[in-house]
């Protein structure tokens, strides 16, 4: 017979019926061996006084379940976050909404919701009776200092009726997700080397490509302004040929984060990669907020969700959604098993790619010329470099990240060592008032003194 036919439903009933049996309590049990042996006693005896309380005794808990089995069914729960999205360390309330939509009233509720571990303790509530049609809410936090997307859900239910015969559970199958993104500091507006001069505040600009005018004469469309007409073109081409408006520019940012295994030692909210994590989050929305088009790409390659076939997001859309979609992709970013930023250096286009901040980990020689290779692709490059041994040590830079600094600021780069639990707010104003391949020892001590590794990390 098909599923879900007549005997089908047969075996779901049956075997709710068991479930429900199966939810007595040990008082519910002795009651109702009780009342089986009085009954039997009294079968025995002729007691007929005895029979009716046996009966009793055994019908009362089979009431309590059928009661209970039906009302299980009748209430309903929802879940609600806010916010949905939460930097880590900062806590997110969840609001638990319980209602009864039965014509009966509940006994005893006892709320359960499934939360990862890292959140926080389980969260349990005990609710008294719930009249017919009547809603009970409650809530409870949640926090973790560690990013990532967390299920919650999905919740248990678990009802008891007021002489507490029975206790059944019901589990509702919806959950919702808390994604705890990176925590981000604010930056102070500073006008990197390098960034152009003389529209708003200094920003590198780059031309629009989606629909916009270019510099070079078209062919003549209908309705085009015949003032327009270049004819020296014209008689160039033989058709009739416009000059295009100059293009408007936008603002170009794009941020280059190094997730390499091989490039980071440690693990844990205080370790380099999670610093670079945050750091990266924390340039996204300061660029965002500037009114710049920003991309963020990793050493494997591929642009992370943008509005854009080329990556670039908050152009057409709020910067608020874009940094959103960002935040919730730096969420989850995790070590890549990539040796190289070959890939990202290939992303990135011969043309002017506008300001590219890049936050690096432990290079070598080969992986070192090729992020000084970078420059060539940018209007401006700030690099941000972490010694992961000198985040386990605490010790000072070592001699091969001295190199690499200096590498890259041969190559054009404003590059900052970043030491142990460096603010990057201290290290962006010092960035922004280096000079591009100048040597940024002299203003990052005198602005840091009294951090870990700072005169080692300044060199």
């Amino acid at each position: 017979m098909a599923a879900g036919g007549p005997a089908a439903r047969e075996g779901e009933s049956m075997g709710g019926v068991r479930a429900a049996l199966g939810g007595l309590t040990t008082r519910g049990r002795s009651f109702l061996a009780a009342g089986i042996a009085a009954a039997i006693c009294a079968y025995v005896l002729g007691q007929g006084d005895l029979l009716r309380v046996g009966l009793l005794l055994a019908v009362l808990p089979l009431i309590c379940v059928t009661v209970l089995y039906r009302t299980r069914h009748q209430v309903a729960g929802s879940r609600r976050l806010s916010p949905q999205r939460v930097a880590a360390g900062a806590e997110a309330r969840v609001h638990l909404r319980m209602e009864n939509v039965s014509r009966l009233p509940t006994g005893l509720l006892m709320l359960q919701d499934h939360v990862p571990y890292v959140l926080g303790p389980r969260p349990r509530f005990v609710l008294d009776r719930v009249e017919a049609g009547g809603r009970r809410e409650v809530s409870y936090r949640v926090r973790s200092d560690l990013r990532g997307r967390y299920p919650l859900g999905p919740l248990q239910l678990r009802l008891s009726d007021p002489f507490g015969m029975c206790e059944l559970t019901r589990s509702f199958s919806a959950y919702d997700m808390l994604t705890v993104v990176p925590r981000t500091e604010p930056l102070p507006p500073t006008r990197l080397s390098g960034e152009a001069s003389g529209y708003g505040e200094g920003r590198q600009r780059s031309l629009a490509l989606a629909g916009e005018d270019d510099v070079i004469p078209r062919e003549y469309r209908y309705g085009d302004d015949l003032r327009r007409v270049h004819w020296r073109s014209t008689a160039r081409y033989g058709e009739l040929m416009v000059r295009r408006e100059e293009q408007p520019q936008r603002a170009r940012c794009t941020v280059l984060l190094d997730t390499r295994a091989v490039a980071y030692q440690g693990a844990g909210p205080d370790s380099a990669f999670e610093w670079a994590v945050s750091g990266a989050a924390s340039v996204l929305v300061h660029m965002l907020e500037r009114g710049f088009t920003v991309r963020l790409l990793t050493d494997e390659g591929g642009a992370l969700p943008g509005d854009a076939g080329d990556g670039f997001a908050g152009s057409a859309q709020d910067s608020a959604d874009a940094a959103g979609l960002m935040m919730d992709a730096l969420a989850v970013v995790d070590h890549s098993d990539g040796a190289g930023l070959s890939r990202a250096y290939d992303l990135l286009r011969g043309g002017n790619e506008g300001l590219l901040v890049a936050f690096i980990g432990d290079l070598d020689e080969e992986q070192a010329a090729v992020a000084a290779r970078m420059r060539q692709r940018s209007g401006a490059a700030v690099a941000f470099v972490l010694d992961s041994g000198t985040w386990l040590t605490g010790g000072a830079v070592a001699g091969a990240v001295e190199d690499t600094l200096r590498r890259l600021r041969d190559a054009g780069w404003t590059a900052v060592a970043v030491p142990p639990g460096a603010s990057l707010t201290e290290l962006w104003r010092h960035a922004g008032r280096a000079r591009p391949g100048a040597d940024t020892a002299g203003g990052a001590a005198s602005g840091m003194s009294g951090m870990t590794g700072v005169s080692g990390g300044w060199s």
